[in-house]
Parts: C-alpha cells; structure tokens; sequence
C-alpha cells in the first residue's frame, strides 16, 4: 500500500474511519464488538454488499479478543454455561457464512435483523442490574446460540447484540457474565462466520480500505476497553445506537422495496 493511495483513502473515506473509530470505543466500552453498527454504516457507502459482512466480521474480531482477554483475566467465564450456547452456533454461523444469497435479499434481511436488532436494545434499556442467577437447560442452551449463530454468520455480525439482551431477560447469570459471555460469543462465531465467506468462491473484500479500518478499530477497540463502564453510559449509548440502527435499518429497507 502506497502512501498516496493511503493518503487518498483518508481523503474519501474519512467520515467512515471517524465513524468506525467511534463505533469501536462505544462498543468495546460495553462489551460488544459493533459489527450491527458497521453493517448499518457500510450499507450506506456504496460497498458491494458481498464485502460488507467481511470487513464487519474483522472489525468484530479485533474489537473483541481485547474484551475475552480481560474476562479471562478476571475469571468471567462460567464455562459449563458458556460452551453449550457457542457449540453448536460456531458451525451454524460457518453455514451463514457461507451461504450464496442475492443482493436484493441479502438487504432486505440486513434491514430487518438490524431493526430487530434496534428494538431489542432499546428495551433491554429498562432490564435493571442483578445477582440473580438462573440455570438454563443445555438444550435450550445450545438451540439459541445455534439460531444466534446462524443468522448472525448470514448477516455478518457475532450475534452479541442479540445473545446479552436476551440473556439479560432471562436473569441468566451477573450483568457481568453477560457482557463476558456475549464477547466469546462474538468472537468465535465472527471467526467461524468469516471462515465460511472466505470458503465461498466468489469471496472478495477490498483490502486496502479494509486494513486501515482494522488499525482504526484497534485503536478504538483499546480506548473503549480502558474507558469501560466508569467513564461512559451504557444506557444512554446503546439507546443512541439503537436510534441509529433503527433509522438506517428503515432507510435500507425503504430502498431495497422500491
């Protein structure tokens, strides 16, 4: 990558890095890996949609491992409970992943899955704080991570943003668990969901614009984590993301039916 072509894709994109960047620190702050939210962005610019679930898988992945890292750090991690919800989600977001679908449809599911998306975290807002804990049966463990997954792996995304509120509502486990939970589960479901598009022939992802988001997301991705809850409001940012997904998601499915 030369610097030219670098500088003229700081010079075209720099509202997207700008926003990537912001997208990474609020997320990351909370637990999550952001990849509804670069969806929502990158189906705005123009990208061809076969590369927007790629580069928003990436961008999922680096944002997260710096948040498994301080869970396990931390001894977050319930695993009898976690690795019934990931076990059979990883090969069924390898299966999204991989799965052929047409521009026109692919659309008009990413509106929809984002507006679902919007609404659930909208209402997890009123979900107040708890120690409570509650054992779910390893079957009903194992259905949802598997659905999570695999819609996630077709849309592009890791599916936290639907597991923690979910989660939440059921008082599976600590507000904490949740969050940590939820990042494990984002990360292996985008690695296994970008495995499967990389298995597909007809694959391809700009890499240069690609690679400067990655670095920006990091970077966010690192000040998100040390800001944490301290610092920032989880409430009012996710409630300012679901306003966001929200409107985009309306406004992608406006032009995918005319």
């Amino acid at each position: 990558m030369t610097l030219t072509l670098v500088t003229d894709l700081f010079i075209h994109h720099w509202y997207l890095i700008l926003l990537f960047f912001a997208i990474a620190v609020i997320y990351s702050s909370v637990g999550f890996g952001g990849g509804s939210s670069y969806l929502a962005v990158l189906a705005l610019t123009g990208m061809v949609y076969s590369q927007i679930r790629a580069t928003s898988l990436l961008c999922n992945i680096l944002v997260v491992s710096g948040n498994v890292f301080l869970y396990m750090k931390h001894h977050k991690y319930n695993w009898k409970k976690v690795i019934p919800l990931v076990v059979f989600s990883i090969p069924l977001a390898f299966i999204g992943g991989y799965l052929r679908i047409k521009e026109t449809s692919f659309f008009i599911l990413l509106g929809i899955t984002l507006l679902f998306a919007a609404i659930v975290m909208w209402k997890s807002q009123k979900i107040v704080s708890s120690e409570i804990k509650k054992e779910m049966n390893i079957s009903k463990n194992a259905f949802y991570g598997g659905t999570i997954g695999f819609i996630s792996g077709i849309v592009g995304i890791g599916g936290g943003i639907f597991l923690a509120p979910f989660l939440h509502l059921i008082n599976w486990d600590t507000p904490r668990k949740i969050a940590a939970t939820a990042s494990f589960f984002i990360l292996v479901n985008s690695i296994s969901g970008l495995v499967g598009q990389f298995s597909n022939p007809d694959f391809q992802i700009e890499w240069f614009l690609t690679s400067i988001l990655l670095v920006t997301v990091f970077l966010g991705g690192i000040l998100g984590n040390r800001l944490s809850n301290k610092l920032l409001s989880p409430i009012k940012l996710k409630k300012a993301t679901a306003i966001l997904i929200a409107f985009v998601s309306l406004r992608i499915l406006w032009k995918s039916f005319l």
